[in-house]
């Protein structure tokens, strides 16, 4: 999609079948349903403003009104929602800083396990500003470099979408590319190549804003029909075909 932006499709959305393997749980199926959007000269703060709009749109459409009940909690979806920065959220919740977790290695583990299950309890949460190493295609602050413009919104703990400002800078993303094939290398795992024609379309969005973001709908109907086992909500599971 990013290079559909990059061929002069300003405003775009699809909503697609992905596959993840290896993830199975009770928020979690290897097959699931996205809805993914994209614009130009957009950042992550209009996303932020996008997913207020689109959740408040479903709740007039289930006639659910502001109030959601979700696991025995009521939560309130009156934008606009909480902003809070991945290092408040780790110096709210966390056992150990940030910094420590960034090198022990245990960020995922943290924010997993001790973070997100606190996250939009009583009102949706977007977390933002990650480590610049987590910045994946998302662009640094251009006033703070330590942290990348990347946003997620969470309700009733649940992680809803993932969505960043984009990087537009071609040899930024091929440097991120090599990085990232280096560490697999280093994993003893294969290093993907390099997307050329991706990184050559990228060229063409020099200098212009844009962003993107996905949202599960299977989490999405969960939030809105109280259901905790993502099983609940799909006509099959993995085990059953």
């Amino acid at each position: 999609m990013k290079r559909l932006l990059a061929h002069g499709f300003d405003r775009i959305f699809q909503i697609c079948r992905c596959f993840r393997r290896g993830e199975r749980g009770r928020q979690h199926l290897p097959e699931f349903t996205m809805l993914e959007w994209y614009r130009l000269d957009a950042d992550y703060l209009r996303l932020m403003t996008d997913c207020e709009e689109l959740v408040r749109a479903v709740a007039e459409a289930f006639d659910s009104g502001p109030l959601l009940c979700y696991e025995g909690r009521s939560i309130d979806l009156t934008p606009p929602w909480e902003r809070l920065t991945v290092a408040e959220a780790f110096t709210r919740h966390s056992p150990v800083p940030l910094e420590e977790a960034l090198a022990a290695d245990r960020f995922d583990e943290i924010l997993v396990c001790h973070i997100e299950p606190r996250l939009g309890t009583a009102r949706p949460v977007f977390l933002y500003d990650y480590p610049a190493a987590l910045g994946s295609l998302s662009r640094l602050k251009p006033a703070d470099p330590r942290w990348a413009e990347r946003v997620e919104l969470y309700i009733g703990g649940l992680e809803l979408a993932n969505g960043f400002s984009e990087l537009t800078d071609a040899e930024e993303q091929r440097r991120r590319f090599r990085e990232e094939a280096s560490v697999r290398r280093r994993a003893g795992k294969d290093a993907y190549p390099a997307p050329e024609r991706f990184l050559r379309d990228l060229e063409r969005l020099a200098g212009r804003e844009a962003a993107g973001i996905a949202l599960g709908i299977d989490r999405l109907v969960m939030i809105f029909t109280g259901r905790i086992c993502i099983d609940d909500i799909v006509a099959f599971i993995p085990e059953n075909l």
